[in-house]
């Protein structure tokens, strides 16, 4: 993995956001909309980024994506996730996402994260 694509992914506070949500595990496309608070398209946008530069792992279950970090990363990738990881516990955005993540694990309980009940759509979902 090049150095100069990583940075390139996090010139953006939306990648940032999504990366720093995945350090704490994967989460199905939908939930990662519902802590952004961002409409489906722009998340699948920086996903689709993130993907094609080899710093986040798709898997299908069922209808739903699951997005997670490599499991094996480069140490510059790690040595980045690190930083932001320490970066993100002092800023309000970041703090308000893990925040909203916490609520979601405890809403969802144990299990996997596609567990994405029919009566629990995303905000900007179509009905």
């Amino acid at each position: 993995m090049k150095l100069v694509h990583i940075y390139q992914c996090l010139c953006d506070e939306t990648r940032l956001r999504i990366l720093s949500l995945l350090l704490e595990g994967e989460l199905c496309v939908c939930h990662i909309q519902e802590i952004l608070g961002e409409p489906q398209v722009k998340v699948s946008k920086h996903l689709a980024y993130l993907r094609g530069r080899g710093l986040v792992v798709p898997r299908r279950k069922a209808n739903w994506v699951i997005y997670s970090l490599p499991a094996r990363q480069s140490a510059e990738l790690s040595a980045n996730l690190a930083c932001l990881q320490d970066c993100a516990r002092e800023h309000p955005v970041f703090r308000a996402d893990a925040a909203r993540l916490r609520q979601l694990k405890a809403a969802l309980g144990a299990g996997d994260p596609a567990c994405c009940p029919p009566a629990r759509r995303p905000r900007h979902a179509k009905r």
